[in-house]
């Protein structure tokens, strides 16, 4: 979990945004960067925030500008339905799934029809006490298929 808590900028959907604003600023105990990381949200209705560092983005062509440019690392958390966006348009380099052992009804999918073919390589995982499971995954190049190998 640490390693998912690195300086990083964050990229977050307005659900996710208010979420976390309500959260985050009284408990830097837990993730000590993350008044100081830039926060990025992509909203059509919020325009400021008394949380710093936060910049809102109106648009995917926004996100799309922002990761061409310079800068840190952008890390999502939560934020489904952005990240269904960015995963339609090709634009998810990494990402870490960390999958519960608890079903709640249906559900949110991550991937649904709408993702593009993306081929991915497991970098790292671990399995807490708890049971979930933490798996890293970055981007591999074309998508092969075929038999699983184990």
């Amino acid at each position: 979990m640490q390693k998912q808590m690195q300086p990083a900028d964050l990229l977050l959907g307005r659900k996710t945004f208010e979420i976390f604003k309500a959260f985050w600023p009284n408990h830097v105990d837990i993730w000590p960067s993350v008044n100081d990381v830039t926060k990025y949200v992509l909203s059509n209705t919020l325009e400021k925030s008394d949380w710093q560092n936060c910049v809102f983005l109106k648009s995917i062509a926004d996100i799309e500008k922002l990761k061409r440019s310079a800068g840190a690392d952008l890390h999502i958390w939560g934020s489904s339905k952005l990240i269904r966006e960015l995963l339609q348009r090709n634009l998810v380099d990494e990402f870490w799934l960390n999958i519960h052992p608890i079903i709640l009804g249906k559900g949110k999918k991550l991937f649904d029809e709408s993702a593009m073919p993306a081929a991915f390589t497991l970098v790292e995982s671990t399995a807490t006490p708890s049971g979930v499971i933490m798996a890293h995954y970055k981007r591999s190049g074309e998508v092969r298929t075929g038999e699983v190998t184990l």
